[in-house]
């Protein structure tokens, strides 16, 4: 075993080497060898009756610390809550990195202020809390395309809504450190929202359609960036080449919804499409539509109706913004190419 789970590692170690480009060397010999006499060692040494005895006394003393530290964790982090409470900073994950940020909430709620009149995105509803009548108006809706035989009864049973589990999605603010200004990210988080179900299901039958029309102008990770990159230079690159990066300036909301709707209907004519998973292209255009038009959430005690784009916590969004995209950029990427470059994007990065 030892000897396999060593060759399995050192197979994992050239891997990182190779993709870097480096050549491992001896050095990964030699630490795979180290590390092969050290635990024949520790197979070998016996274990003596003293020794049990003191592994015990280890085990129980480390028990009785691990709970001592447990109890001193819970009252170090209620500590800081009420510091930071009080003190009225926000303590955040920050977005696109294992960090937190520490800020005040008046700045929070400034940026929540600019961001809010700036998109002009989200429609107050006060205090009057929308779900009952999401509850109803998502099981009328299914119910009714259900009855006229637009959704099977399997269908229906998969989408419909509990009114014991639902909630209304609530909004929060991820900090973009790595910006300028460090502005502000809204995700609507609604893992039980009315509509959730029906965001996932079209999701999971229209997102690999998308992967397959978007196969040459989109990319997955930096990884990838850099190999096409590197594959395309070698025949192409030039000194007069110029490297450009483009952002789309909050994506997810600028969308139009009856736009956004309209994108999966184009994506569904490009692929010649008449039905998928037994579900006919009028019935995923409804249900499109029903789900981006009944975005509603929670936050700071009240109630909004998103009235523009699609909620960035929804994972219809994702598939409906990247379809938009590919219809948007056809004729930016049909020059480039025809110009001998090359152009890729992810999701609201382009290059």
């Amino acid at each position: 075993r030892r000897a396999t789970e060593l060759a399995i590692l050192r197979r994992k170690i050239e891997l990182r080497f190779f993709e870097k480009k480096v050549s491992p060397g001896q050095s990964v010999e030699v630490f795979v060898a180290e590390l092969n006499i050290i635990l024949q060692k520790l197979h070998d040494t016996p274990i003596t009756t003293t020794t049990q005895s003191i592994q015990s006394q280890n085990m129980n003393s480390s028990s009785s610390f691990r709970n001592e530290k447990k109890k001193n964790y819970g009252r170090l982090v209620k500590r800081l809550k009420h510091k930071i409470r009080s003190a009225s900073l926000v303590l955040q994950k920050t977005d696109k990195s294992k960090v937190f940020h520490l800020g005040t909430r008046q700045d929070y709620q400034k940026k929540y202020n600019e961001y809010m009149g700036k998109t002009e995105v989200y429609q107050c509803l006060g205090v009057n809390d929308p779900l009952p009548n999401l509850i109803e108006c998502t099981s009328k809706y299914l119910l009714d395309l259900r009855l006229a035989h637009w959704i099977i009864q399997k269908q229906y049973e998969l989408l419909c809504v509990k009114s014991s589990e639902a909630k209304l999605a609530h909004l929060y603010y991820l900090p973009k450190t790595h910006k300028s200004g460090t502005p502000l990210r809204p995700i609507v988080s609604g893992l039980k929202h009315p509509t959730i179900k029906i965001s996932t299901y079209l999701d999971q039958l229209l997102r690999p359609l998308f992967d397959r029309i978007g196969l040459k102008t989109t990319t997955t990770s930096g990884f990838e960036v850099m190999k096409q990159v590197y594959e395309w230079s070698t025949t192409n690159l030039r000194k007069e080449t110029l490297l450009c990066t483009i952002d789309v300036v909050d994506l997810y909301t600028m969308i139009l919804q009856t736009e956004g709707v309209l994108a999966i209907k184009k994506m569904l004519d490009y692929l010649e499409l008449k039905q998928i998973g037994g579900l006919k292209i009028e019935t995923i255009i409804r249900l499109s539509r029903f789900v981006m038009k009944n975005n509603y959430f929670l936050y700071e005690g009240q109630y909004y109706h998103q009235i523009r784009g699609g909620a960035m916590g929804s994972p219809l969004t994702l598939t409906i913004a990247n379809c938009y995209m590919f219809f948007f950029e056809r004729n930016i990427v049909k020059q480039i190419t025809n110009a001998g470059g090359l152009y890729l994007r992810y999701i609201d990065d382009m290059f």
